[in-house]
């Protein structure tokens, strides 16, 4: 999170958007609306900054000044061909009276139409293949807004206004984008067991992106790919740590369309240029992508479903993910499925870095099976232990797997991380000190007491290709041995203590008094229970 002025006034804008619509629905509704309506202005702003730039060769002073330099410049002879220039540099073109300028200008004068609104995301999705549906999820006649037109209009109207306050011409890309990802982590937070499926904490998501860039962080046109990618955080997570950050290429696919939608925004909100993301909408675990273009990566970053079902139709033993193994994961665990998809993907000298349950480390039945033969052959790499409730949608431990293609060698390495975390109320969080330490018995690759152990090949063997971190770390802390003549005279003056209150107690007892005869009568009970 880029910690700038800039990028604090932008969440709090956002976040104000956020409360106009708390009251109406729960975060997984209204992440739509507000991200989807932050996302139209971000591509109406950046729209007119650059029609501005292309009649002007210059930044406009405000949204208002390059609205009206448009509108002007839609007069002159020359407009047809300045329309097809905007066309081919930002793949839309938005007429002067859909732009956000004009919307929020008439939500100001009560006389914002949601008809015109609607016209706006219509034009976008049918202008490039790249928009299409981008914002079905968007109902600006929902009855969650509020009953009646009047109120659903007031209530989008509302939202239009705040987020105007969000000045996009003077922040660059990553503030945007920065708050854009801030605003998705505080969604899940709030959705708590919806979220899983669109958002990676970014602890988890940093150790995994420079495990897989690691070695690969000169490259250019590195390749990054995650098959359950959720809103594309994780995918983006690359362009930080890259040295030539604008020549990656993303490849990601998202089952859930809402979520994709959340991706492609965030892609683009990120400044990723559309030749250099190829998303797509599709079940990882149904037919294979990609097939016919670039399909294997340098990095293959996952956070799947944990133990999700799947079909395991015995079809899947032909498909050349699954076939080298002569097994499926099982029906109610797909995990390994997830994971060979991965590794298929993989180029020979590239990294992959998937988050799973600790069962797929010791499980037996076919996944045991698959997990001897890719230890026979190499491909585990390590295996780090994280702490337990970081996630918003479990508090189950993971573990983080590192698998190479081919690489000469057999050994794993195992990393106790579980110790490593801050307590917090709903979700503990790794500090960057806690990632560092990770990373750091990452790269070492050696025995570290009571943090890591590198296995060789025989060890794992001779435990029967289990790889259930503790018997390799030992991370048992000894209790301090107890004095028992220590402790029988803590007893004792404990007793001794007891025995003195109780006195005091009783002779207090004894000076009370009361005219009713019934409560007299009670506390003489009492006090020769003492007493007896």
């Amino acid at each position: 999170m880029a910690e700038t002025e800039n990028s604090k006034d932008l969440i709090s804008v956002l976040w104000s958007g956020a409360d106009i619509l708390r009251s109406k629905m729960d975060a997984n509704e209204y992440k739509d609306y507000l991200l989807g309506i932050v996302f139209y202005k971000y591509l109406s702003d950046s729209f007119l900054i650059k029609v501005y730039d292309l009649i002007y060769d210059e930044k406009p002073e405000s949204l208002k000044a390059a609205l009206e330099a448009y509108k002007e410049a839609l007069q002159d002879e020359s407009a047809e061909e300045l329309q097809e220039q905007i066309k081919a540099e930002c793949h839309y073109v938005i007429e002067p009276e859909l732009t956000y300028t004009c919307f929020a200008d008439a939500a100001r004068n009560n006389s914002f139409s949601r008809e015109q609104l609607q016209k706006a995301f219509n034009n976008i999705e049918q202008s490039d293949p790249l928009f299409a549906d981008l914002f079905t999820d968007i109902d600006l006649y929902s009855n969650r807004l509020g009953a009646g037109d009047q109120k659903q209009s007031d209530t989008v109207s509302g939202l239009i206004k705040e987020i105007d306050k969000a000045d996009l011409l003077n922040s660059d890309a990553d503030v945007l984008g920065n708050a854009y990802e801030y605003l998705i982590g505080q969604f899940a937070s709030e959705t708590g067991k919806k979220a899983g499926e669109f958002y990676t904490p970014q602890a988890v998501s940093k150790i995994l992106t420079r495990i897989a860039i690691s070695g690969q962080e000169d490259r250019k046109g590195l390749s990054v790919y995650d098959p359950c990618m959720g809103s594309g955080s994780l995918l983006l997570n690359a362009k930080k740590y890259a040295k030539e950050p604008n020549y990656i290429k993303y490849y990601g696919q998202e089952l859930m369309m809402s979520t994709y939608n959340l991706a492609r925004m965030n892609m683009f909100l990120h400044g990723i240029a559309p030749e250099n993301q190829k998303l797509r909408n599709g079940d990882t675990l149904d037919s294979d992508w990609p097939t016919d273009e670039e399909i294997d990566f340098n990095m293959v970053l996952m956070n799947p479903p944990y133990s999700a079902k799947w079909s395991a139709a015995p079809g899947f033993l032909q498909d050349e993910r699954f076939s080298d193994y002569g097994v499926l994961a099982p029906k109610s665990k797909a995990d390994y499925a997830f994971l060979l998809h991965g590794l298929y993907h993989l180029k020979n000298n590239g990294t992959m870095a998937i988050v799973l349950p600790h069962g797929v480390l010791f499980r037996g039945a076919a996944e045991g099976k698959i997990r001897e033969k890719l230890l026979r052959a190499g491909n585990i790499y390590a295996v780090i232990g994280l702490p337990a409730n970081l996630f918003y949608n479990t508090s189950i431990p993971t573990c983080i797997i590192v698998l190479k293609k081919h690489r000469d060698g057999r050994d794993v390495l195992f990393v106790d991380a579980s110790k490593k975390f801050e307590k917090g109320k709903k979700q503990n969080t790794m500090t960057d000190e806690h990632i560092n330490a990770v990373l750091e018995l990452y790269h070492k690759r050696e025995t570290v007491e009571k943090e890591a152990f590198l296995a060789s090949f025989e060890d794992i063997e001779k435990n029967d290709f289990n790889l259930n971190i503790p018997r390799y770390v030992d991370n048992f802390e000894k209790e301090e041995e107890i004095d028992l003549n220590d402790l029988l005279a803590d007893i004792k003056a404990t007793d001794e203590e007891l025995e003195k209150t109780e006195k005091e107690f009783l002779s207090m007892l004894k000076e009370l008094t009361s005219s009713d005869e019934a409560i007299m009568a009670s506390l003489n009970e009492l006090i020769g229970k003492m007493e007896g």
